[in-house]
C-alpha cells in the first residue's frame, strides 16, 4: 500500500515560472517605477526630436522660397537696366561769319545749342554727376559745356538744353579751317561722359555712359547734316 499523502504535499509542489511576456516591475522605497519612466523621458525626447526636425524642415523650405523670390526679383524687376542716352538737336547760331577767311576775327560770336536727353528704363531713379559736353573740330577742342548733376526717375526721360560759345581764338588757328571753308562744310563732332548711381536698395550699381556724335556743319544751309551718334554704355 502506497503512503498516505500529506494534506500539504500539493501546495508544497513546485509552481510554474511566470510567463515571460509579464513585465517585471521593480519599485524603489519611495515607490517609484523605472520602468515608466525611462519610456516616459524616451516619449519626450522622441517628441522633441520630430518637432526639431518639423522646424528644420520648415526653415529650410522657408530659406529656398525666399531665395526663389529674390533670384526672381533680381532678374526682372530689379535688374539694372542700361540708360540711354541722345542728341535729339543741334543748333548753331553765328554761322554766317564763317564764310571765308578774310573776315575771320576773335571777336566772332558763334553759340551752339543741343538738347540731350537720358532715358532711364530701371524701377528706380538713375542719379547722374556733373559732366562735360566737348565741341571737337579737327582733334581740337573749341567749346565746352558743363552739364549738371540730376536724377532721371524711374521709367522717365531726362531732358536737358545744353548751351555753348565757340571759342573763336581756337577755332581760327586750326590750319584746315581755310579748306573746309572753301568747301562749305566743317566736320564737327560732340562727345561727353556720364557717370552716375543706380540704387536698388541693396544692390548699388555704378553707371558711365559715352556718346560721340559726328556731324557736318552745311555753311550754306547755315544747318547741320549727317548727325551720327555712337552710344557706350558700361555697367
Amino acid at each position: 500500500m502506497s503512503p498516505p499523502q500529506s494534506p500539504n504535499s500539493s501546495r508544497d509542489q513546485v509552481r510554474p515560472l511566470a510567463p515571460s511576456s509579464h513585465r517585471i516591475h521593480i519599485e524603489n522605497e519611495e515607490g517609484v517605477n523605472y520602468t515608466s519612466t525611462s519610456s516616459i523621458e524616451l516619449s519626450k525626447k522622441q517628441r522633441r526630436r520630430r518637432r526639431c526636425i518639423k522646424c528644420c524642415g520648415c526653415c529650410g523650405v522657408t530659406t529656398i522660397i525666399i531665395g526663389i523670390v529674390i533670384l526672381i526679383l533680381a532678374l526682372t524687376i530689379f535688374k539694372v537696366k542700361d540708360p540711354t542716352i541722345r542728341m535729339n538737336s543741334i543748333r548753331f547760331e553765328g554761322l554766317s561769319s564763317l564764310t571765308s577767311s578774310s573776315n575771320l576775327q576773335t571777336n566772332m560770336n558763334i553759340t551752339v545749342s543741343a538738347d540731350i536727353s537720358i532715358k532711364n528704363p530701371n524701377a528706380v531713379s538713375f542719379k547722374f554727376k556733373p559732366a562735360i559736353a566737348s565741341l571737337i573740330y579737327s582733334d581740337r577742342i573749341i567749346a565746352e559745356a558743363m552739364l549738371p548733376r540730376g536724377s532721371a526717375r524711374a521709367r522717365r526721360t531726362f531732358s536737358m538744353n545744353v548751351n555753348v560759345m565757340v571759342m573763336v581764338e581756337k577755332l581760327i588757328v586750326i590750319p584746315r579751317l581755310t579748306s573746309d571753308l572753301i568747301a562749305g562744310e566743317l566736320p564737327i563732332s560732340m562727345s561727353t561722359n556720364i557717370n552716375g548711381k543706380v540704387n536698388l536698395g541693396v544692390i548699388k550699381k555704378s553707371v558711365d555712359i559715352r556718346m560721340n556724335c559726328n556731324m557736318v556743319v552745311d555753311l550754306q544751309r547755315q544747318d547741320v547734316k549727317d548727325i551720327d551718334c555712337e552710344r557706350k554704355v558700361s555697367l
